[in-house]
């Protein structure tokens, strides 16, 4: 492919990239023609180019060409190195060989600087900087440098402060988990929810002292919003918390079966009752409602045997707690026990009529 060339004064470095990007994935044999020499900035570039033609290709653990051909026009040197294939390989590989002294001396530098009593650790603002903690500096910092221009200093110094209060929330949040798991983690019994709060806000309170008790940039009002967010994340954990130790209740975790079969049975009573005195459509009506309890049990075991339709499961249990907390089947029931003992007084006090008035046509025929 014949290109424009690369680096004179109109071209920048991401127009050269992007032709050689180009180039790269539409050739099957790739020619870097160079004037003179291979020098090391001509190397460094071929790296960079080879990293754009990666991310476009999405390839990145594949060698990003099928053949590549250094071309040299001009060169200068024909008595070290002749032209051609064998004398072009022979230069490439010496160009490419690392010295002997190097390597000696690279075998010095490297314990000067790892040895563990030569290793100094990071401080940003009196705080020693731990791994999680420059997870967070390298997020705030990565924001403030994706612009086409250089970050004013002052907004390199709020980054920092945002990346000091984003640690020192993680460090708080994470105490207060690993507390929390001692309290009601995984391999620990069922705690009363009340002993389960009161532990709650003892460590909140706990992650709060620590969170204040690091040294932070930004000024309190900037790290008022941090405790903020602090204390929004710790309620959403406890949320989490309280839903893992009601699954360890046995009791809890039987509220739907019980539920449901609490509706059949007072289903199947109120069914017999009202078709026995002859109030058939409430009869149908308890008959459709046992019969559709009977479903959601079948299918709520299924679900917990077999691990499918959770979502269906998690309809059925919510369905379940509904109508246990908020005790409906009580409301429901006893407004159907109301309407059969009213149909029951209205029937008997119509019979009390009818034989009434059969007595008094018996004593005026009389």
């Amino acid at each position: 492919m014949d290109t424009q060339g690369a680096f004179d004064s109109q071209s920048t470095i991401k127009d050269c990239a992007t032709v050689f990007a180009l180039s790269t994935m539409t050739s099957s044999v790739q020619v870097y023609n160079l004037s003179q020499n291979i020098q090391e900035d001509d190397l460094q570039h071929l790296q960079l180019f080879t990293e754009y033609g990666r991310l476009a290709m999405e390839e990145i653990y594949q060698k990003p060409f099928q053949t590549l051909m250094f071309l040299i026009r001009d060169w200068s040197y024909p008595y070290e190195h002749s032209y051609g294939l064998e004398g072009g390989k022979q230069f490439l590989e010496k160009r490419l060989q690392i010295d002997e002294d190097f390597k000696r001396e690279l075998r010095n530098l490297v314990p000067l600087l790892l040895a563990p009593e030569n290793l100094v650790e990071k401080e940003i603002s009196g705080s020693k900087v731990t791994c999680r903690d420059l997870v967070e500096y390298f997020k705030a910092y990565i924001k403030i440098y994706q612009g086409e221009e250089l970050p004013h200093p002052k907004s390199m110094l709020q980054a920092t402060a945002e990346a000091n209060n984003l640690a020192a929330v993680a460090g708080a949040r994470d105490t207060y988990c690993k507390s929390m798991e001692q309290v009601c983690g995984g391999d620990k019994p069922y705690i009363a929810p009340s002993d389960l709060e009161r532990k709650h806000l003892d460590l909140k309170e706990v992650a709060i002292k620590q969170f204040r008790s690091v040294k932070k940039m930004g000024g309190d009002e900037f790290c008022r919003r941090y405790q903020d967010q602090l204390e929004a994340e710790i309620e959403e954990t406890y949320a989490n918390f309280i839903k893992h130790n009601d699954g360890k209740n046995i009791f809890y975790a039987a509220r739907t079966p019980a539920t449901l079969f609490a509706v059949m049975f007072a289903m199947y009573i109120i069914s017999g009752l009202t078709g026995f005195i002859g109030l058939n459509s409430i009869a149908v009506l308890c008959n459709l409602v046992m019969g559709l309890a009977l479903t959601f049990l079948c299918t709520w075991a299924y679900v917990k045997y077999s691990g499918e339709f959770r979502e269906i499961g998690t309809m059925i249990d919510q369905i379940a707690e509904t109508l246990w907390e908020q005790r409906s089947p009580r409301k429901v029931f006893s407004k159907l026990f109301e309407v059969t003992r009213r149909r029951m007084v209205h029937r008997a006090l119509s019979s009390a009529q009818r034989q009434r008035l059969s007595s008094n046509n018996n004593k005026k025929k009389n």
